[in-house]
């Protein structure tokens, strides 16, 4: 079955699918209704009671209570306190792990494959990694990367028939990428619009932040990235705390988001760094030197906006490019985006829920494939 409850942007259809145990059937539910519920056990149970009450997803032969023992026996959840306390279950990080692994899966899984912690830029980086493509040799180049097969085929194409000699203008050198590192802050919004409307826009920022980690992990080991999110004020948050991610009762301080963004980024060594910010709403909220907070919730504050523009300008001086991914379609609001983006020279995505994971990651991998030229 193919699932969804409306009230947890969820729906049920019916479609022929691989075989799967009963086990396999349900965790494959229980993995997206415990992200829905921020890593509450006892709710997504609940939650996946009701789904089996509505749609008969287990039997006499295997029940909800015998998936709940297996998740204890297979170590995918355990007491809370590591002890048998009755307080309840929490996710293990063998869970935590698979979360992350299930997000990639779903929002990253159709992108071609690329050789581990290897980027393409036009700044010299540490490695090389070949194209297969050649060009002309040229001054500067290293002798021992001039191909003597293919400057050989020049020469012969040059003087078909005649005694061959090799002159600088048959030489070619195969062409390559310079590997370079990247550090990447995601800022992610949990102001209180992120669930405003009936519309659940956490869940998949926190689905993309899970990807975005997995695959840099994974894939990209010697690239950095810092997590944080912001609301009245701005925070880090591990990689083993998305899951728990919770919207809260807040204002949107993008201010306070950036300037952290950019604090974390100075740490880092690495020559490359960039910012995507996922926001669905304006920014709202200052914090005032004596740690009160000025708000406005009704149009663009002009003062507010004018701080966020000057963050946008000190990063482009920095050339740190950020990134903003837009989940609304309010004209004034994008405007602000526009002018955001123009004051950094960055990028911006109006965008759905739908697409938000692909173009993050698309962003991520070409944005700094760029031929070493």
């Amino acid at each position: 079955m193919k699932y969804d409850i409306v009230a947890l942007g969820m729906r049920f259809s019916h479609f022929k699918a691989k075989a799967q145990s009963p086990f396999e059937r349900l965790f494959e539910i229980f993995k997206e209704l415990i992200t829905h519920t921020s890593g509450d056990f006892d709710e997504a149970i609940d939650w996946l009671r009701e789904l089996d009450r509505e749609y008969q997803l287990t039997d006499e032969n295997y029940t909800i209570d015998d998936f709940v023992n297996d998740l204890l026996e297979k170590a995918y959840v355990q007491p809370k306190g590591g002890e048998g306390d009755g307080e309840g279950m929490q996710l293990t990080a063998k869970t935590e792990k698979l979360l992350r692994e299930h997000a990639l899966k779903q929002i990253f899984g159709k992108l071609r494959k690329a050789k581990r912690g290897q980027h393409r830029t036009q700044k010299l980086g540490q490695g090389e990694d070949q194209t297969g493509e050649y060009k002309a040799y040229q001054f500067g180049d290293a002798l021992e990367k001039i191909d003597l097969t293919e400057s050989l085929k020049n020469a012969q194409v040059r003087q078909p028939g005649q005694d061959l000699t090799l002159q600088q203008e048959d030489l070619v050198v195969e062409d390559n990428f310079y590997n370079t590192q990247m550090s990447t802050v995601l800022m992610i919004d949990i102001s209180h619009s992120m669930i405003l409307y009936g519309e659940d826009r956490i869940t998949p920022a926190k689905k993309v932040a899970m990807a975005l980690g997995e695959m840099i992990t994974t894939r990209y080991p010697k690239d950095t990235l810092d997590v944080l999110v912001f609301g009245n004020d701005a925070w880090p948050i591990s990689l083993k705390e998305i899951p728990y991610l919770e919207v809260g009762p807040y204002h949107t301080n993008t201010v306070a988001g950036l300037t952290l963004a950019m604090d974390l980024l100075r740490r880092r060594k690495n020559s490359n760094k960039q910012i995507f910010m996922i926001t669905d709403g304006k920014p709202s909220c200052l914090k005032n030197p004596d740690g009160t907070y000025y708000k406005n919730s009704v149009g663009l504050d002009q003062t507010i906006v004018e701080k966020c523009y000057n963050m946008a300008r000190q990063a482009q001086k920095l050339r740190i490019p950020i990134t903003t991914f837009m989940i609304a379609q309010d004209p004034y609001l994008q405007q602000f985006v526009r002018s955001f983006t123009e004051a950094n020279r960055g990028k911006a995505f109006f965008t759905g829920l739908k697409g938000l994971g692909e173009m993050i990651f698309e962003d991520y991998e070409n944005n700094r494939k760029k031929r070493f030229e």
